[in-house]
């Protein structure tokens, strides 16, 4: 009886920890750094990160209606806290993991904004997406929202938008930094003109595999591919 005790505590102590999925809602502007982060994650941990994108409004409607997500990377701050404040994310968990830059594209001034070909101008639907409420702003700060406002063409989010821009169906865009990072013809917008777009993530489900992945965004190896996308930490 001894050395079968023995044996049963060995296999317990050598069974592998069996891999998991981590369902995660990520904001759109984030949506391709964190398919490298992901990558990264299952190499690392052999859990995978099953991705939804969306703009941030959509993602925690769906959450406040129960979709399955386990981890909720966020394009703003409220929207998490609100998870948390309502009992649909675990409190305590939420973090900063990125600060979101916004550009214009393609441009390499503002200037385009008042030259008179412009026709149509892509910025993302701010009442869902923190980047087209940082548009809106920009817009106001340099007192031309009331002049452009019949000119402004709505992208469901920050993906959408910049679709726009990229199929050329509108003349110039507002969009995340990350999207056209390695691109040279763009304006960087001067975070002065807009409020900082904090992005904050929150765990929505609490298991190994979702915490492992929280973890590992807080990780150096995440913090590099954020960087190297245009955010600031």
């Amino acid at each position: 009886m001894k050395y079968i005790f023995i044996f049963l505590i060995s296999l317990l102590v050598s069974a592998p920890v069996y891999a998991q999925a981590v369902h995660v809602a990520v904001a759109a502007n984030f949506s391709v750094p964190l398919k490298e982060i992901a990558q990264a994650f299952q190499v690392k941990t052999g859990h995978e990160a099953l991705v939804s994108v969306g703009s941030t409004g959509k993602l925690y409607t769906q959450i406040a209606n129960g979709a399955p997500f386990d981890v909720f990377l966020a394009a703003d701050q409220k929207r998490p806290r609100l998870a948390e404040e309502k009992g649909l994310a675990v409190m305590g968990s939420r973090f900063t993991y990125a600060m979101g830059k916004l550009a214009l594209y393609p441009a390499s001034s503002p200037d385009v904004l008042t030259q008179g070909d412009l026709v149509r101008l892509a910025v993302a639907n701010p009442k869902t997406a923190p980047y087209g409420q940082a548009a809106v702003e920009t817009l106001q700060s340099l007192k031309l929202y009331v002049p452009l406002k019949d000119k402004l063409v709505y992208g469901e989010n920050i993906a959408q938008t910049y679709q726009f821009v990229a199929t050329q169906n509108v003349d110039v865009g507002f969009v995340a930094l990350s999207q056209v990072v390695d691109k040279p013809d763009k304006w960087i917008v001067p975070a002065h003109y807009y409020q900082p777009i904090a992005q904050d993530c929150v765990l929505v489900k609490d298991s190994p595999a979702a915490r492992a992945f929280v973890d590992f965004l807080k990780g150096e190896t995440a913090r590099a591919i954020i960087t190297r996308y245009g955010y600031g930490g």
